[in-house]
């Protein structure tokens, strides 16, 4: 088991990356109080091609290639369209 300060420095490093793009607005990285080896990501993009393209990142490659061997499990919660709200540019 790999300690949540090490999934933290991934999933960080690759936030570090996602400075880059600015079709991503907002890119958080959140570790469960109960369970501190549970990670949440929550990502708002102004569209899919910004996910498609942080793919190609080298430091989302990476992110994933460490990642895969304790990763149990992954799933899309929702897929919401922003209408407005703090924290987001007018864009979206």
């Amino acid at each position: 088991m790999i300690p949540s300060i090490a999934i933290d420095r991934y999933y960080v490093g690759t936030a570090e990356s996602l400075k880059n793009l600015d079709e991503y607005e907002i890119y958080l990285v959140n570790i469960s109080e109960d369970d501190p080896n549970t990670v949440y990501v929550y990502e708002v993009r102004s569209n899919e091609t910004a996910h498609q393209a942080s793919l190609t990142l080298e430091a989302t490659q990476t992110l994933i290639k460490r990642a895969k061997p304790i990763i149990t499990g992954m799933e899309r919660i929702s897929t919401l369209t922003t209408k407005g709200g703090k924290g987001i540019s007018s864009n979206s």
